[in-house]
């Protein structure tokens, strides 16, 4: 009797070693903040950003231009003028607000330029996270960084070193 319970209680004890589960975490915006590819990715929308940015004030600044000439003329012309400079003046309104929306929008160009520049280096992160965790037998990787809300994090958990190792960054 007594082995049977003894060995009942060993087959249990294995069982449940074999369902814990190795969990451990990651911090995204740490690992990309190293990467230099992603830096310098980073300046080039950056700066993409800007330009698109000046064109279109540029464009707006233009507009004001014609509506405030507009206004000064408006008294000296006739109905049919008027509403020709109007129609004018919304229409140029409606392109720069188009291109504005084309550029920034939610599918817009910088998110286009985002996601060719950046989904490589993301991709190249979850591979090396994918080998770490298939290597240490890691059943679950958090990441720090996203919406998860992480109240106390162990550091012995933290794997972004090993992350930035396999891809070539030392810090």
């Amino acid at each position: 009797m007594r082995k049977i319970v003894f060995l009942l209680t060993f087959v249990f004890l294995l069982s449940a070693n074999s369902f814990a589960q190795k969990v451990a975490y990651i911090d995204t915006e740490n690992i990309m903040s190293k990467l230099p590819e992603y830096n310098a990715a980073q300046e080039q929308i950056n700066a993409l950003a800007v330009q698109w940015q000046k064109e279109i004030e540029s464009k707006f600044s233009d507009i004001d231009k014609l509506y405030k000439s507009y206004q000064a003329e408006q008294i000296l012309l006739t109905e049919e003028m008027r509403k020709k400079r109007e129609n004018e003046i919304i229409g140029r309104e409606k392109e720069v607000k188009d291109m504005q929306k084309k550029r920034f929008g939610v599918d817009g160009d910088l998110f286009a330029k985002r996601q060719e520049l950046v989904k490589p280096l993301q991709d190249k992160i979850y591979n090396a996270i994918q080998e770490i965790a298939t290597k240490e037998k890691i059943a679950i990787m958090f990441d720090k960084s996203s919406g998860l809300t992480m109240l106390y994090t162990d550091p012995k958990l933290d794997r972004s070193k090993k992350v930035l190792e396999a891809l070539g960054v030392k810090e």
